[in-house]
């Protein structure tokens, strides 16, 4: 016989002591058909816990035996237990586990029924039906035997419960005999939810009656149509519909059909969904209300079928009925065997995946829902802040604008059916390709893509983060955000930061050079950070003169109508700092804006770029005006005091009368810390001057980060230099940065020494980076910049000695690998969050990449790097 195993759940065999369970176990594990770990025997677990399988009561005095049937009844307890403790963790893995016990009474068998139903896995039952006279033969063969009169009670029970174990409840029954024993076989197929996607996936989201959309996406993917009408991939890719394909749209039968003749040929796939759910049933002839478009492809199939002779017809629809019901609630894609990805239709839980239940089907369908609102729509949860494992999932179901990428999930129903788009995330590119809807079929007032533009600025949803999250990135897969730093960021946000609405990008960190400098008397030099760079194969670079002044990210809009548009705040923008506060006190800064707006206008900046916004990231001057207090109370108090000190060293030893050799020793010694200590004093005052009014300031962007109608990250850096003079040409508050291109050995040489005698004077540095704004080197993503500080500036960072050997040396050592990985994380979730704004998604959407940078910089890392 051939025995047909789940992938996964529970493998019940029943029968009597002495029926051969435990032998056909073993042989088939002798066969590899299973696995020894796959085995939970009683037997094994009595021994595991009480040190043996059986013991004998019935042969020994009334009072003896009382004692020993109570030890044997508290071994077998302990003993399952223990089993059905390790049989339930199977499940929750999604394991299969044959259970080893006689299972004779319905409360044994219906405890595992529960635990099957529990976890959403199958239970099968193998029942092992052998003659009286062959268990009494086998027992009295046994080194421990139950007994005559035990094993013809347990016969005399098993007779009587076999006629009911097949209405109990399990999804297989299979019955051997002594004969069928020597021939059974256990067969254990290709996991029904698996596919193997190494040849590539292209997944589509909510078609709804789209067709000509449909076959527009397919032919963008490069999909080819044959002459048997069939659309085949050139390199074999396949196709896989994540549901929804019919209702609301023009041309549901179509779509069917499509769906249909591509499945059965073996050349795309689909999953189950709502509207795919009811339509079967109302095929099945069941009660179904037909509302949402389902009474448009309930007339469109109607239509079809009176057309056909009775006998088709039924054909027919039984045939579209069957489609609808067998398609999975989800899919698993594997990539080198691995399952990497799931797609379900609404959504899905990380207990559920790889399990199949009607429990786990609905929530497939319908997502996470708490009742209804007042119009009868189901009101949606947050299913997707609690997935964890690892695995991306892509959905639909819920229409988004955008592809909604969060929490390593991506929703893909852009509502082509509403006037949007539809969606393929293709696999294993992990790319968007999407096509524009020909028109809004659904006619309905309850536009979803509309309600969503209605609810963009409503606040973040703070459960969603608070215990940790991650953020799906175009450029960088995932970026977790660990709760730890999640809840100080929250903290600075809602107690001193700028508007949400108006905080939508962050600036990373920047790294610094990833080696010391080779040179002695050097920690950090231009040659390692251009080594860095030619070595990860990058030919044209840029240098740009540092300013030393504070970072800053400047939001400024055409006019308050345009700020009204994009954030619902009347305001001209606003200037913030790396942490998201306000740059300067209230007063400042609407002059500031107000002076950049007039002087924008005035070159029709807003006009000639056709936006109605620039954001820009930026350093300002003077350093002292958001470091006053850290000059203040650090750098100026250690300035002054090690002056003092070293003043008052000099003096005693003038007046010593140690040795002249060891005195001549630590007067020079001291005359260096003297010099180092002027020098650091020198070095942070170069930085500040007064600032009397907005005209003493001097702002120096570096990046153009967007208008309202496009990112400006496509350009080189040298382009945005290039603005910044344009920029600097148009107000006097802007300043212009120095830089050189480096392509060749002479260029690299040119920078070194510029370098050098720019900070010889105390000046801070430079920055290199590629000329192309983001750089990858055989798909791994290059620093976006890095900063080269001077040997004189250094001084400020690491202490006005640090020059001397010892110290130098000790530096040298440091480790700069966690503020490289922080830079690259920071540097994409910035990206990404700007992405969101410009793509007008949700507040929200772009607030989790905001508050994911800031998490990061809660992560301790040296500050002096």
């Amino acid at each position: 016989m051939n025995i047909k195993i789940p992938n996964a759940g529970i493998v019940l065999l029943i029968g009597p002591s002495n029926s051969g369970k435990s032998t056909f176990l073993l042989k088939m594990v002798d066969e590899r058909s299973i696995l020894k770990s796959e085995i939970a025997s009683s037997d094994e677990y009595r021994q595991m816990v009480g040190d043996t399988d059986f013991i004998h009561w019935q042969q020994h005095s009334p009072d003896e035996s009382e004692v020993l049937f109570q030890q044997y009844h508290q071994l077998s307890s302990e003993a399952f237990q223990l089993m059905d403790a390790a049989i339930e963790a199977r499940c929750r893995l999604n394991k299969t586990t044959f259970v080893d016990a006689t299972h004779l009474r319905d409360e044994d068998r219906k405890k595992y029924i529960l635990i099957a139903q529990k976890f959403h896995v199958p239970i099968t039952a193998v029942i092992l039906d052998i003659s009286e006279e062959t268990l009494l033969t086998r027992d009295s063969e046994r080194d421990q035997p139950r007994g005559k009169k035990r094993i013809k009670q347990q016969f005399q029970l098993f007779k009587k419960e076999k006629r009911t174990i097949k209405k109990e409840g399990f999804n297989k029954i299979y019955y051997l005999n002594e004969e069928a024993i020597d021939h059974a076989f256990i067969e254990r197929g290709k996991h029904p939810l698996y596919i193997e996607a190494d040849q590539g996936i292209d997944i589509i989201g909510d078609i709804h009656g789209c067709f000509n959309e449909m076959i527009a996406l397919l032919e963008k993917l490069g999909y080819e149509k044959k002459g048997d009408d069939l659309y085949t991939h050139p390199s074999g890719r396949k196709f896989l519909s994540l549901g929804d394909i019919m209702s609301r749209g023009p041309s549901s039968l179509m779509t069917i059909h499509f769906m249909m003749k591509h499945v059965d040929a073996g050349l795309a796939y689909m999953i189950d969904s709502n509207h795919g759910w009811k339509i079967a049933r109302w095929l099945d002839g069941r009660n179904v209300k037909l509302n949402h478009g389902d009474e448009k492809t309930a007339e469109e199939i109607d239509g079809w079928l009176s057309i056909l002779n009775p006998e088709t017809a039924q054909y027919e629809r039984r045939k579209i009925k069957e489609f609808l019901f067998n398609a999975p609630s989800h899919y698993i894609l594997t990539k080198n065997s691995l399952p990497v990805l799931v797609c379900a239709h609404a959504g899905i839980k990380d207990e559920f995946i790889g399990k199949q239940s009607k429990i786990i089907s609905d929530f497939c369908r319908y997502g996470d829902t708490d009742g209804f609102d007042e119009s009868g729509k189901p009101i949606r949860k947050d299913w997707f802040i609690h997935h964890g494992n690892g695995q991306l999932i892509i959905w639909g179901h819920d229409p988004k604008p955008q592809p909604l990428q969060i929490n390593h999930t991506i929703n893909i129903d852009q509502g082509v059916v509403f006037g949007g788009r539809l969606t393929s995330f293709r696999f294993p590119e992990k790319k968007l390709v999407s096509v524009p809807s020909l028109y809004n079929y659904a006619g309905t007032e309850n536009n979803p893509l509309i309600e969503w533009e209605k609810k963009r600025l409503d606040p973040p949803n703070i459960a969603n983060y608070i215990k940790g999250y991650t953020v799906q990135t175009e450029r960088m897969d995932k970026v977790k955000i660990h709760e730890d730093y999640v809840k100080p960021a929250i903290d600075l946000i809602s107690t001193s930061a700028v508007p949400l609405e108006q905080l939508v990008y962050i600036p990373p960190t920047m790294s610094p050079v990833p080696k010391p400098s080779k040179k002695a008397d050097f920690l950090e030099h231009p040659e390692e950070a251009i080594a860095y760079y030619r070595q990860n194969g990058i030919e044209t670079l840029i240098a740009e003169k540092k300013h030393m002044g504070s970072r800053a990210i400047l939001f400024i809009f055409k006019d308050e109508a345009a700020s009204m548009k994009y954030t619902g705040l009347h305001s001209l923008g606003t200037i913030y700092t790396r942490t998201g506060r306000p740059f300067f006190n209230k007063e400042t800064e609407e002059r500031v804006l107000k002076k950049l707006n007039k002087d924008l206008h005035k070159a029709a900046y807003f006009n000639k770029n056709k936006t109605d916004y620039l954001l820009l990231d930026a350093e300002i001057m003077p350093w002292n005006l958001k470091a006053k207090e850290l000059i203040n109370n650090q750098y100026e108090h250690v300035a002054k005091n090690a002056k003092l000190d070293r003043f008052y060293i000099k003096r005693q030893l003038e007046e010593s009368k140690i040795e002249h050799s060891i005195l001549a020793k630590w007067q020079v010694e001291n005359e260096t810390k003297i010099g180092n200590a002027k020098r650091f004093e020198t070095v942070y005052k170069k930085y500040c001057w007064e600032v009397v009014d907005i005209e003493n300031i001097q702002i120096a962007p570096f990046h153009l980060l967007a208008h309202s109608n496009e990112m400006l990250i496509h350009h080189p850096h040298e382009w945005h230099m290039k603005m910044n003079e344009v920029l600097s040409t148009i107000s006097s508050l802007f300043v212009q940065t120095e830089y050189k291109m480096i392509q060749t050995e002479a260029d690299e040489n040119d920078v070194i020494n510029w370098w050098e005698e720019m900070t010889a004077d105390g000046h801070e540095g430079i920055v290199i980076k590629p000329n192309k704004f983001i750089s990858e080197n055989k798909g791994k993503l290059l620093q976006p910049a890095i900063k080269v500080r001077g040997r004189t500036y250094l001084h400020i960072i690491y202490g006005m000695d640090y020059l001397l050997p010892n110290n130098l040396s000790r530096l040298k050592e440091r480790n700069v690998g966690k503020k490289q990985r922080l830079a690259l994380q920071e540097f994409t979730l910035g990206i990404e969050g700007i992405s969101r704004f410009v793509q007008k998604e949700t507040i929200e959407r772009v607030h989790e990449c905001v508050l994911g940078v800031l998490a990061l910089e809660s992560d301790p890392a040296d500050p002096r790097l």
